[in-house]
């Protein structure tokens, strides 16, 4: 590579364990999802977490730079334009040295790009806007979808679609392109998890690198497998409407109630049976209906109907 080096082996465990334990308060988001400043203590969050699904380029700088006021204006320009090919990160490092020190970071500007929680490469100085946009093609491969992005795409397609077999097929022939690929290992993932094989899903996240456990995606995944594992230990569900007919008050019934709804996919239904315990009783077995219901919105996912309905009407009991 052109510019810095890099410490690898001993040195980037060290670097982060360093921004996982630093108390520097956060920065604020640049505005939009594909450029922001970063802190010691999100560049893990902000930058390693995140090159996992998508290469990151870590904008080194300071307020007394001159090149860097140039350099800066023109990384957004090309970013921005890439349309979510690479993100920018932009770090100060008079107000957070202690990453730059650790890459070896001797000048700035310097701009450092991460795939895969991982430095791969990176340039120093204010460079022409040309070279910025050869240097992203670099890391992140011609403009456009590739094939990979191209099949895991119709992957989750089908999966929504509940084409399981489909999917599969998609998902796994991301995979031979590109074995270690997140997005169709996850995807693969969710696959086995709808068809009820949770010991492949669980085989699949194992795959996965260690910076991948916070990512959204693989929670939900875990989510769903926890949730099912759940709902095949409760009782029938006739049974269990019996003894809420006898008592309505029987918490722990409705409670299983809901399990065994949402691990047949009912999810209204066990949502309802979550609310009218909290509504009931919110301190039941230390808020376990909240926690329970929480966990429901993390296995279907943000933007499903249920957990939209169900945040909207968990708050309205919550701050009535």
């Amino acid at each position: 590579m052109t510019g810095p080096s890099f410490t690898y082996g001993n040195g980037y465990p060290q670097m982060k364990a360093t921004v996982a334990t630093s108390a520097t308060p956060a920065a604020a988001p640049a505005g939009d999802d594909l450029i922001r400043e970063t802190s010691t203590r999100d560049f893990m969050k902000d930058v390693i977490d995140a090159s996992v699904d998508t290469p990151v380029l870590v904008d080194f700088w300071a307020e007394w730079c001159g090149p860097c006021k140039q350099l800066t204006p023109i990384l957004e320009k090309v970013v921005r334009a890439g349309k979510g090919r690479v993100k920018l990160v932009k770090m100060n490092i008079d107000n957070h040295p202690e990453v730059a020190g650790q890459l070896g970071i001797r000048s700035i500007p310097a701009v450092i790009a991460f795939k895969g929680g991982q430095p791969v490469d990176g340039f120093m100085g204010a460079v022409p806007e040309s070279q910025i946009q050869t240097f992203i093609d670099k890391i992140a491969g011609p403009g456009g979808p590739s094939e990979i992005d191209v099949l895991v795409a119709e992957g989750d397609a089908a999966a929504e679609a509940g084409d399981l077999a489909e999917a599969s097929k998609l998902y796994a022939a991301a995979l031979r392109l590109e074995p270690a690929h997140f997005g169709a290992t996850v995807g693969l993932a969710g696959v086995y998890v709808t068809a009820g094989e949770f010991a492949q899903a669980e085989q699949f996240l194992t795959t996965l690198p260690a910076t991948a456990a916070g990512d959204p995606r693989v929670a939900a995944v875990r989510a769903r497998i926890a949730l099912a594992n759940l709902s095949s230990a409760v009782d029938d569900v006739l049974a269990l409407e019996a003894r809420l007919d006898k008592d309505p008050a029987d918490h722990q019934a409705r409670f299983d109630l809901a399990l065994a709804l949402a691990g047949k996919d009912h999810r209204q239904a066990a949502v309802d049976h979550l609310i009218e315990i909290i509504r009931r009783d919110r301190a039941w077995q230390e808020d376990g209906a909240r926690k329970q219901l929480l966990q429901f919105f993390e296995a279907w996912g943000p933007k499903d109907p249920a957990t939209l309905s169900g945040r909207r009407r968990l708050s309205s009991v919550l701050f009535a």
